[in-house]
């Protein structure tokens, strides 16, 4: 079989670094840019209107393409209308508001701080003309949608979020679950936490040695786990260390130092209320001809005990995230490639191979409802990828229950055909049995290969 092809959801004139979804709004924003090298690609952040075509496809339309000038959004966190960017050595807060043109007009009479009246801190001065700037992802601006969604984006405060005398870099930024606390880590190694609206820090120390690479909050804020390029993954109660991760527990075969964490989130269980997990990503520290497996390793999330470890390939993980409902666990590869996999199982469900050009930086779960509406249609779970490949995908997965009425469908008919077919073979002045042995084969190619259609990486 070739490679399976996933269709475009939208294709942005630069690379694509960050990907959210806004519940609230309905709103898909995803960031990216060429950086400050004079080379004429475009720093923007992208307004996406999601809607769901049928029972199982997706439509992305532009709606509005925010410039941010010489600085390109490396990640990004999303929530109640505020945007946190990563931007270089600091984190640049900007709130949106999606209303209909009458809304929008008025806003801007009111206040003066749409995007056509500009912003107070403004980075982004020649970007937001007529609040449409961007091409769609034909590269067209008829391509955009209709005037009567309007989106607005006013700059609200910088922070300096990493120190590096040398090259300062923000690596990752999340609101706190409760929205209280805005929580970034750079190439510095220290954790900066901010009050959130206020901005006042709240702390500031050095977590790991090198660079983070990860953080995340438990609800309630009551744990904060973080991982570093130092082999470490650490458990915090406030800026005191509560304790250390150490997955090699669950696999003494391997020797220490030989992988490294790469990522880490807190997931919720499904018809737990008080359950929660914690899935942290580890992936070779070195590279060899033969390459090994990177792991996935699933954890409870209040005792911090490893529960299940399972190899998820030979690809380089480079993004992980985790759906809402905390079910479904994606990872994209730095190989271009998209996978989805069971929380309970840690087993494999979604697989597309190379389904990018380049390295998936970001991944997005869709979640149940945007704004009130079915969003998910027949698919179980629908996550949203982002690559260096200036490329936004959508990787659905059907219905299992529908999948398997169909695959029961196809085997009754074959097997009723099958049947009908021997009978005639076996008279007299029939085909020879080799021929008959010959046909059943063909069927269960057909059906074998149906199911890898149906479940990618069942195979």
């Amino acid at each position: 079989m070739g490679k399976r092809r996933v269709p475009d959801l939208y294709r942005a004139p630069f690379p694509l670094y960050s990907i959210e979804v806004d519940p609230k709004t309905g709103l898909v924003i995803t960031a990216g840019g060429g950086g400050a090298s004079k080379t004429g690609i475009k720093n923007a952040v992208h307004f996406l209107d999601l809607q769901l075509v049928g029972e199982h496809q997706y439509s992305a339309s532009l709606l509005h393409s925010h410039d941010t000038d010489t600085h390109a959004t490396m990640n990004m966190a999303v929530s109640d209308g505020v945007i946190a960017a990563g931007q270089d050595g600091t984190c640049c807060l900007m709130r949106f508001k999606h209303s209909t043109q009458k809304e929008g007009g008025k806003a801007a009479a009111k206040d003066g701080n749409s995007v056509q009246q500009g912003n107070a801190r403004r980075r982004a001065g020649k970007g937001d003309k007529g609040g449409q700037d961007g091409p769609a992802a034909s590269g067209d601006k008829s391509d955009m949608k209709d005037d009567t969604a309007h989106i607005s984006v006013t700059a609200l405060a910088e922070v300096q979020s990493d120190l590096n005398p040398q090259d300062p870099f923000q690596k990752v930024v999340r609101f706190s679950p409760d929205l209280s606390l805005l929580l970034t880590g750079g190439t510095d190694g220290h954790i900066r936490v901010w009050e959130f609206p206020s901005l006042k820090k709240k702390f500031d120390f050095r977590a790991h040695e090198g660079e983070i690479e990860d953080l995340d909050m438990s609800p309630g804020n009551k744990h904060l786990v973080t991982v570093g390029r130092d082999f470490a993954c650490s458990v915090w109660s406030g800026n005191q260390l509560a304790m250390g991760l150490n997955w090699l527990e669950t696999m003494p075969q391997i020797a220490e130092k030989t992988y490294r964490y790469m990522a880490c989130r807190f997931g919720k269980v499904e018809d737990q209320k008080d359950a929660l997990r914690v899935y942290t990503v580890q992936i070779p520290h070195k590279r060899d001809r033969r390459p090994p497996p990177c792991y996935l390793t699933k954890w409870d999330g209040k005792s911090f005990l490893p529960m299940l470890t399972a190899p998820c390939g030979t690809e380089v993980i480079s993004s992980l995230a985790v759906s809402d409902s905390g079910t479904f666990l994606g990872l994209g590869t730095v190989t271009g490639s998209v996978a989805i996999y069971i929380t309970f199982s840690l087993q494999k469900l979604y697989y597309v191979q190379e389904s990018h050009g380049l390295v998936v930086t970001d991944l997005a779960f869709l979640p149940d409802s945007l704004k009130g509406k079915n969003i998910k249609g027949n698919n179980e779970t629908a996550m949203l990828s982002v690559a260096v490949d200036s490329r936004c995908q959508v990787h659905a997965v059907p219905n299992r229950s529908e999948s398997c009425i169909l695959i029961q469908s196809t085997c009754l008919i074959t097997s009723d055909r099958l049947t009908s077919s021997s009978v005639s073979l076996f008279s007299p002045g029939s085909f020879p049995i080799w021929l008959v042995l010959f046909f059943c084969g063909l069927m269960v190619v057909a059906i074998v290969l149906l199911l890898q259609y149906l479940f990618p990486g069942f195979i």
